[in-house]
């Protein structure tokens, strides 16, 4: 299933990303994480130090070679320069899946070991000074929106993105490529600002939301954040002592995370699980067409000098079982 983590800059939705992949690893659980926000920490909540954080490879950089995989033989698609962040899979194109080696893994991700386990890791890479007045960052998130496209999970297997703070993932279709969102908001007007863009945004495509209060003090910090987003309100979570050491370098197990936030990470996850058993695969391709028909039209036809709804292909739909078959394909 994918998770998607939100909230404003500051929220902390980095840290309980990171939390959540923890527990998920402590659940046997297998996990994709990726870090897709533009201030790259990620890697640092989940224990990497400055130099691991910095090796990490960066999806932006391999964007030919990821839309040279996922081409595949699909017959719609002229050429890999063709491909745009939207473009959806058809018969022939490659999938990814959660377990699987592939040589976008290869390029891409780098296994973290974590106390209780282990999991992929990848980063969009970050926006720097030579971006600047060349570059949009949308441009680096694209390569996590294609992989999304032509991903397939399954029961007990996870994608979690840690998204790009504030609304700026509503600027492609991406918001609509997870079974759930979770969006980390304080208890402030502040705080909960980003809540009411994302629902006004997500309110058409059925996008399933709940809210993480965090820095809750209070029942008085609870009650206002119920007052605020009503039954979106999934649960609270206070301050932690073994988050601070981790925060300082010196990391306890992850065994010793206080028992109140080990049930609050629980409660994401059943969350999660109930969510993804709504999924709808139809549903689900149809948004995917939708974006990139819209994205084709506003920009990509111009820049690309093609035709992208000629891409589309009208009788595929994304599944589980496609993955294997696809997977088969010789790279």
């Amino acid at each position: 299933m994918k998770i998607a983590f939100v909230g404003k800059g500051g929220s902390g939705k980095t840290t309980l990303s990171s939390l959540f992949i923890r527990h998920l690893a402590a659940n046997e659980a297998h996990v994709v994480a990726v870090d897709a926000d533009i201030n790259q920490h990620l890697g640092a909540a989940l224990g990497l130090d400055e130099q691991e954080a910095a090796a990490l490879p960066a999806m932006g950089a391999q964007l030919p070679l990821i839309k040279n995989y996922l081409r595949g033989s699909n017959p719609r698609i002229a050429s890999a320069e063709t491909m745009i962040k939207t473009t959806p899979p058809g018969e022939g194109s490659r999938l990814l899946s959660v377990c699987e080696d592939n040589p976008v893994y290869d390029a891409c991700a780098r296994t973290v070991r974590l106390d209780d386990g282990e999991i992929r890791l990848m980063a969009t890479g970050p926006f720097s000074e030579s971006d600047l007045g060349v570059a949009c960052y949308h441009s680096k998130v694209g390569a996590v929106e294609l992989c999304l496209n032509h991903l397939v999970d399954g029961p007990e297997e996870y994608v979690v993105v840690d998204m790009t703070a504030g609304s700026d993932s509503f600027a492609s279709g991406m918001f609509t490529r997870f079974d759930m969102t979770f969006l980390v908001a304080e208890p402030t007007r502040k705080g909960v600002s980003v809540y009411r863009q994302y629902k006004e945004y997500a309110r058409d495509f059925g996008v399933a939301l709940k809210v993480v209060g965090n820095k809750v003090q209070s029942e008085d910090d609870l009650e206002f954040l119920r007052a605020e987003v009503g039954d979106d309100l999934l649960i609270g979570v206070g301050q932690s002592d073994w988050v601070r050491t981790m925060e300082k370098g010196r990391p306890a197990p992850f065994e010793l995370l206080e028992a109140d936030n080990r049930m609050a990470l629980q409660a994401l996850q059943d969350a999660a699980e109930d969510s993804y058993s709504l999924r709808d695969w139809e549903r689900y391709t149809r948004q995917m067409v939708h974006f990139h028909l819209k994205n084709a039209e506003s920009w990509g036809n111009e820049k690309t000098g093609a035709d992208l709804a000629a891409q589309v292909d009208p009788a595929f739909v994304l599944q589980e079982h496609r993955a294997k078959a696809d997977a088969a394909q010789p790279a």
